[in-house]
């Protein structure tokens, strides 16, 4: 019989081996995945582990990237399996500079002719929402396209668009530099012969003085601005549902974060509320980090100082957070870029303007971005920075530059100097033609120098400046950022100054993380991260450079939550309310227009018969006809019922 001691002792180990196994089973219940996405081809980022096949999620974070294997170790009873196809998958592409509070309040009402590669495409569906759209509601273009993506290579006449939409309203906002409105725009705005010119921007007149529909941009885009903002706005109740079609429409590109630099005609707290409802109803798909953006010339400082008392940087929660000031901090320090007009020469108060805003910012350890075309405006708010930082300092304050087109090495080397980092978007893309026509082909090689400001060791970051003068699309970008060529097929940058797809891919997902101080915290597929994830249409690293910018996403997951499916993946994704009100253009035409497949060739025939008036080699008048019955849409019919073989072309 055993003694006492021996009893003990046996009880104990086999507590020890009862212990030992609970323990085993409740690690193992702790590291069951809620979802596990299998046979991929998983690029993470994560340089200690740079491909995988599955990735493991739990609790909205990633667990594990590793083999199919080793993740389906972590599947219990109820793990949900998603098998890929051998699909290429992503972090969430992540956008550093955004508009999309503003642009999610208006984009059920715009006609998006981003990605329309033909101008007979484009004047066709504005002459279909010109049908379907009530009085007074007006049908508005609104950025995010460039004449030089048009086969055609130039904007509608005056006359074409009044052809084609005689009593509705209609306001095209092209870039920064003009906007077209035709009669019955004019009429709902109320420009008249007598009607001055507002300060900074002309409204073209005719011989006997009356205003053409023609607004110019001189220097900056005030006047166009003005002009939108007296269209009527949706109610409320469709405010919300547009912007969850936004969301969704940036979630089917890949894109799971936003940095909303705020926007002209942006108040907070006023136009923050459709988005801080949307929160709290759970019906965020974009995690957004939102900058304040002074809405008061001569006014900034109070600005600022009266939103210091109400939010703080890093306020709110992973999905809805405050990120500090800008990127308007005052107004003196605005050098809108319109490279076909010349620099704007910034005023001698802006030093005096922007410095006791900085010095505010600084003291208070609010991070702030300030707007920047020009290496001259970024060399005297260097001087500013510089003042304020021999008082305060600023490293660490995760401040930035966006834009910085021209910036030179000196300045680049300022910036490293001061701790702060450099935004870029892809405006040259939709506007290098005209740098290269006003200041040649040598010096837009270095628009912006971006291999300069990484080997500086500057925090670069890539976004869209989305939505007034570039697309959303974040794939657009990539493509400029790999090929260095513009969306009408300029070759602007030498190789030097191109990036391999991997930098592009990281200037959009864990390099952005620093603009909205959010690093390890997303932007890779490892572990502990957030499960911000793309599933891609096709190939990012393999597909020919000409095809990057039509790569989508057939599955995008927000912490591991379905935002976005198609095809075999749709019906994970959760459905829309349809888009309000019922003439809504993303009902007819959605975003992002898709090129036709086959390249280019269905728009060779606009190249070859892109005339702006009567063709004086067959004379057809394509105003005349955009104003017709005629199927337009179809090419063989439209030029055939006018006699025409352009289409042969």
């Amino acid at each position: 019989m055993p003694n006492r001691r021996q009893i003990l002792a046996g009880l104990g180990g086999l507590a020890a081996a009862v212990h030992i196994r609970s323990t085993s089973e409740a690690q193992t219940m702790s590291n069951t995945a809620d979802l596990i996405l299998l046979n991929g081809k998983v690029t993470t980022l994560d340089r200690t582990n740079p491909q995988a096949e599955a990735v493991a999620v739990k609790d909205g974070r990633i667990l594990f990237t590793g083999s199919g294997a080793d993740a389906m170790r972590l599947a219990g009873a109820a793990t949900k399996t998603i098998d890929l196809g051998g699909r290429r998958v992503i972090p969430g592409l992540i956008d550093s500079h955004m508009h999309i509070i503003r642009g999610g309040l208006n984009y059920n009402m715009e006609l998006r002719w981003d990605g329309v590669r033909s101008l007979a495409d484009a004047m066709e569906m504005l002459k279909r929402q010109v049908a379907i759209t009530p009085a007074p509601q007006w049908v508005r273009v609104v950025g995010g396209f460039t004449e030089h993506q048009f086969a055609e290579k130039r904007l509608p006449t005056l006359e074409e668009i009044n052809a084609v939409a005689p009593d509705t309203p209609v306001f095209i906002l092209h870039l920064y530099d003009r906007a077209l409105l035709n009669g019955a725009a004019l009429r709902a705005v109320g420009y008249t012969k007598d009607t001055p010119n507002p300060p900074a921007g002309e409204i073209v007149r005719d011989a006997a003085g009356n205003p053409t529909g023609l607004l110019v941009a001189k220097p900056n885009a005030t006047i166009l601005y003005a002009t939108l903002a007296k269209g009527p706005k949706l109610p409320p109740e469709y405010q919300k549902n547009s912007t969850r079609h936004f969301m969704r429409e940036v979630n089917r590109l890949g894109v799971t974060s936003v940095i909303d630099a705020g926007g002209g005609f942006q108040n907070y707290p006023d136009d923050y509320q459709i988005i801080e409802e949307l929160h709290r109803e759970g019906n965020l798909t974009v995690r957004i980090a939102y900058n304040l953006f002074t809405q008061k010339p001569k006014g900034e400082l109070a600005d600022f100082s009266g939103w210091a008392k109400t939010v703080k940087p890093g306020q709110g929660d992973d999905l809805y957070r405050h990120n500090g000031a800008g990127e308007m901090l005052v107004y003196s320090a605005a050098d809108f870029e319109d490279f076909q007009v010349a620099r704007p020469d910034l005023p001698g108060s802006m030093e005096g303007d922007l410095e006791p805003v900085v010095r505010l910012l600084a003291e208070i350890r609010w991070p702030f971005r300030l707007h920047a075309t020009y290496d001259e405006t970024i060399a005297r708010a260097l001087d500013v920075f510089e003042k304020v930082n021999a008082d305060v300092p600023l490293k660490g304050l995760n401040w930035f530059f966006d834009h910085a087109e021209t910036i030179t090495d000196r300045n680049i080397d300022r910036i490293a100097a001061l701790g702060g980092g450099i935004a870029v978007q892809h405006r040259m893309a939709y506007q290098g033609e005209y740098f290269v026509e006003r200041y040649g082909a040598r010096a837009a090689e270095r628009t912006p120098p971006i291999r300069r400001m990484l080997d500086a060791g500057v925090p670069v970051g890539a976004g869209t400046d989305a939505t007034r003068v570039a697309s959303y699309n974040p794939w657009v970008s990539l493509s400029w950022l790999v090929t260095g060529r513009t969306l009408g097929g300029l070759g602007l940058y030498p190789p030097a100054n191109c990036l391999d797809r991997e930098s592009a891919l990281r200037l959009w997902t864990e390099a952005n993380t620093w603009f909205s101080t959010e690093g390890e915290k997303k932007g890779q597929v490892k572990a502990g991260q957030l499960a911000d994830l793309a599933v891609l249409s096709d190939d990012y690293f393999s597909v020919p450079d000409d095809r990057i910018q039509d790569i989508t996403s057939v599955l995008t997951l927000l912490g591991g939550v379905p935002v976005h499916g198609e095809g075999d993946f749709r019906p994970l994704a959760p459905d829309l309310p349809p888009a309000m009100p019922d003439w809504s253009p993303v009902r007819s035409f959605g975003g992002y227009q898709k090129r036709a497949d086959g390249g280019e060739r269905k728009y060779a025939f606009a190249a070859a018969c892109g005339c702006a008036k009567a063709c004086g080699v067959h004379g057809h008048a394509h105003a005349s006809a955009w104003g017709s019955s005629l199927p337009v849409g179809d090419v063989r019919g439209f030029f055939g019922a006018l006699g025409c073989a352009c289409w042969a072309f």
